[in-house]
């Protein structure tokens, strides 16, 4: 095991599979104490297991983002636990892409609540606990934060959300010593695409993955590792990281 994060405290959401499962194994390989949140309870059990049969230390936090009391539980469970918060990584989300003329509104509001306001609430919840401990957030955003595109407007809407939401909050707790972190990733192999509701989008991500080599999980996991072991005076605040086979 590798000992950079030995005795940090960390909290990850959207853990139950993908980027958030790759993010828990990583930290809890450098030592870091991991509570893995998200709401298949099930998923997390047996992450928590493979995480300590390596010799990691895991929890397992039941939680759905969109829930602000919910998110203050989870935060508070992982104090009561460990005595501190040294870093979150708000990774819980959705992707539910379509056109806007005819969308169905309730995958817009799926997508608000969790990947814009669940990301807020987390934050919110663990905000003074990171002031203490002159810790480090992540939020885990996407290339769409950046660039728009047909069939992706509220999808880039919530991701651009995020990184306006992140960079304000930088510059609040930056001379705090709280490190703020947006990590962007390109195509990546997760669930995402497979919850899409419009199956003529989801059949067009599906061929748009195919014809490339998306990242990996792990890809995700090693930037995000990166950017939160460096020196404390050192703040990796974006990193925007794209398979080479993608254009935009």
């Amino acid at each position: 095991m590798n000992t950079e994060l030995l005795g940090k405290v960390a909290l990850v959401t959207g853990a139950s599979s993908g980027i958030g499962a790759s993010v828990a194994r990583a930290l809890a390989a450098r030592g870091a104490n991991v509570a893995v949140a998200a709401r298949r309870r099930d998923r997390l059990e047996q992450l928590a297991a493979e995480i300590e049969a390596d010799g990691g230390t895991a929890m397992v936090v039941e939680l759905d983002v969109t829930d602000e009391a919910t998110c203050r539980a989870a935060v508070d469970q992982c104090v009561r636990r460990w005595g501190s918060l040294d870093l979150l990584v708000n990774n819980a989300g959705v992707m539910l892409l379509g056109p806007i003329k005819g969308a169905d509104t309730d995958d817009w509001r799926r997508m608000i609540n969790t990947d814009v306001l669940g990301l807020m609430y987390m934050t919110h919840a663990a905000l003074p606990h990171l002031l203490n401990s002159r810790g480090t957030l992540v939020q885990v955003s996407s290339v769409d934060g950046r660039l728009a595109g047909p069939l992706t407007g509220v999808y880039n809407a919530s991701k651009s959300a995020v990184n306006a939401f992140s960079e304000s909050l930088r510059q609040e707790v930056t001379t705090r010593g709280v490190r703020v972190v947006v990590i962007e990733p390109g195509a990546t192999t997760t669930e995402l695409a497979s919850h899409i509701t419009h199956s003529p989008t989801r059949e067009a991500v599906e061929q748009f993955a195919a014809a490339l080599r998306p990242l990996a999980p792990e890809d995700v996991a090693a930037a995000l590792v990166f950017a939160v072991t460096q020196p404390a005076q050192v703040a990796v605040n974006e990193i925007l990281l794209r398979s080479v086979d993608q254009q935009r």
